[in-house]
């Protein structure tokens, strides 16, 4: 008896240890004991979150359980990821965050680059450009870092002209040397109000960012009277992170899954041009 009662304790003891040893592999979707890294990602409603949303399974298959937190602005992201209430964030272009980084002394790093949105004018009361009066008010967002892409984007449409050799990322009202309509510039407003002027038919035109276009139901691709050319466009939107975590293997994943073809497909055929893969920019 004694020693059938041995055998069995050897037998369950053995079972245990199997069990155990089991529990110290990864599971099938990647984390240890089972158990899903957690990752916060602050992003804008659109497109960021609902692109991170499309990744969320892709990201859960390899151990990562994204948490994605919704900004209406563009000074709150990187005041919650300096704080350390969300790892990284995705709503940002790269002049942006250098202008960011300057102004408030983040030590941040950009991660890798997502997609673009082109910029748009908009108009209530005119169908062109060619329509735009002489002395029409054009109505820009307050923020400094994108005023450089709107003059070069209105340069592009032969509207104004600017100094030879200025940076695109960094020009100003002051840089212009030609302005033959005599436009005169309001860049008093935050870019989240945007869509509301243009819709109250404020202003001659408005120069809004695809984000809040497509969040305000507006169509970026088909919409305004001009837009932005993608190619060799240096507004990449990109995660950025602490420097150091760049490194870090949660978010190396998050980039490379975002980077991915799948996502990449996604974009296209979601936002049908309004929202461009960053491999198509041509840098």
């Amino acid at each position: 008896m004694k020693k059938w009662l041995g055998v069995l304790l050897a037998a369950i003891l053995v079972l245990a240890l199997a069990a155990c040893g089991g529990n110290n592999n990864d599971s099938a979707e990647g984390g240890k004991d089972g158990k899903l890294v957690k990752l916060k990602v602050g992003a804008s409603n659109v497109p960021h979150a609902e692109i991170l949303e499309k990744a969320k399974p892709l990201l859960k298959k390899k151990g990562i359980d994204l948490e994605i937190i919704t900004f209406q602005d563009y000074i709150l992201p990187n005041k919650a990821l300096a704080e350390k209430q969300i790892d990284a964030n995705y709503f940002q272009h790269i002049p942006y965050l250098e202008s960011q980084k300057k102004e408030y002394g983040y030590d941040f790093i950009n991660a890798g680059g997502i997609h673009i949105e082109p910029i748009g004018l908009y108009s209530k009361k005119y169908k062109s450009i060619e329509e735009l009066p002489d002395g029409a008010t054009i109505i820009m967002s307050n923020s400094v870092a994108d005023h450089g892409r709107i003059l070069s984007m209105l340069q592009e449409k032969g509207l104004i002209k600017l100094k030879p050799g200025v940076d695109k990322t960094k020009a100003t009202v002051n840089d212009i040397i030609e302005n033959p309509k005599h436009l005169k510039f309001k860049a008093d407003v935050d870019a989240g109000l945007l869509p509301q002027i243009y819709k109250n038919g404020e202003g001659d035109a408005v120069l809004i960012n695809a984000n809040y276009a497509l969040d305000a139901g507006l169509d970026p691709a088909k919409d305004p009277i001009a837009v932005e050319s993608p190619k060799n466009n240096p507004y990449v939107n990109i995660i950025a992170v602490r420097k150091g975590d760049e490194n870090r293997k949660e978010i190396k994943t998050l980039v490379e899954v975002l980077q991915s073809k799948e996502i990449q497909d996604f974009i296209k055929e979601k936002y049908h041009g309004a929202v461009i893969p960053a491999a198509e920019n041509n840098q």
